[in-house]
């Protein structure tokens, strides 16, 4: 699963951020001086592998994880895919990614235990992979799965990724029927949790039905908080809508941009 394609769908999980994108490499036995082999418990084989990872040992870390995975680790197994979904120390293998996702969704999870986030980030990857399907595998596409899956995390956990997936996917009409009034609920979670895209959906819906000035307003807001690999499909989206206004509703929706914030409760 290349990174473009996956651009939001990697959750923070119990503080740990691993950068990925990195060539792969041959593997090799751990360092001796590290003083861990495989017959070291999971969790001191994660830290390895995390250590190792954060040096830029990434074969050692693969190792590590590998070993941790096999006897049950579910961080490991979440690392492990990662590193397989983007070709991190390893060849580029969505298949493999998919499968380890899978094992980590289907051993289930108690709300709020430290498997969670784990957890919640193979639901979104595994949305993702049967939105699109992977190529040349038996992992075709399956929108009603990949709306399924997004569904689970965005009302049982209320990750705002998947929320504003969730909430393109009814307005589609992708896997299933176009459902407009439950995506502005969906969007206004996200937005509410943090979601700059889902803030200038939301917008755009409303300037399509006729609130012009406020949908601006929230394009306008949306496009000032974003990141920055979102911000050009947000300004696209934002421009087509300013062109389309009136020069009064112009100046009223950059006033009430201004006032507007991601976490903001006002609708």
């Amino acid at each position: 699963m290349r990174a473009g394609e996956m651009k939001s769908l990697r959750v923070a999980v119990l503080g740990l951020s691993m950068a990925v994108g990195a060539t792969a490499g041959p593997a090799r036995a751990f360092d001796p001086g590290a003083g861990v082999t495989k017959e070291f418990g999971p969790f001191a084989l994660f830290k390895f592998g995390f250590s190792a990872y954060k040096d830029g040992r990434k074969d050692e870390a693969v190792e590590a994880y590998r070993y941790a995975a096999e006897k049950g680790h579910t961080g490991s197994r979440w690392a492990l895919a990662n590193m397989y979904a983007y070709g991190d120390g390893v060849a580029e293998n969505d298949l493999e990614a998919f499968k380890i996702y899978s094992e980590i969704a289907q051993q289930g999870v108690e709300p709020g235990s430290e498997d969670t986030g784990y957890f919640v980030n193979a639901l979104i990857s595994l949305a993702g992979y049967y939105r699109r399907g992977i190529p040349d595998t038996p992992v075709g596409s399956d929108l009603s799965q990949a709306r399924q899956l997004y569904f689970q995390a965005a009302s049982t956990f209320g990750v705002a990724e998947a929320q504003f997936q969730l909430a393109r996917m009814l307005l589609s009409g992708e896997g299933g029927s176009v459902n407009v009034q439950q995506a502005k609920k969906w969007l206004n979670r996200a937005r509410k949790n943090g979601h700059a895209g889902a803030m200038g959906v939301f917008g755009n819906v409303i300037f399509q039905e006729g609130q012009t000035a406020r949908g601006l307003a929230y394009m306008t807001a949306a496009l000032d908080q974003c990141s920055p690999k979102d911000r050009p499909w947000l300004q696209a989206m934002q421009e087509q809508a300013f062109s389309l206004a009136t020069e009064d509703d112009r100046r009223v929706a950059i006033t009430m941009s201004q006032n507007m914030h991601l976490q903001s409760d006002d609708d």
